[in-house]
């Protein structure tokens, strides 16, 4: 049995895309998904709040659809 660290533990990047306006603040957890092999996403508005995780193919199309997003 292994035994996962607190998220508030994980290093946590802000991307890139959200700006400095913080009105659209995605986090995600860079080292916990080189070690785990999934990736953590979050609001960094609600740190305590859910966890989205998803494959690495996933996280590389939430990538690409927010490059091409016309938001």
């Amino acid at each position: 049995m292994s035994i996962i660290p607190s998220p508030s533990a994980w290093q946590w990047a802000k991307s890139s895309y959200s700006g400095n306006g913080g009105s659209a603040c995605v986090e995600w957890a860079p080292t916990y998904a080189s070690v785990h092999g999934v990736v953590p996403v979050r609001d960094s508005k609600v740190v305590d709040g859910p966890i989205l995780t998803l494959t690495p193919t996933a996280f590389a199309g939430l990538i690409e659809f927010a490059r091409h997003a016309d938001v």
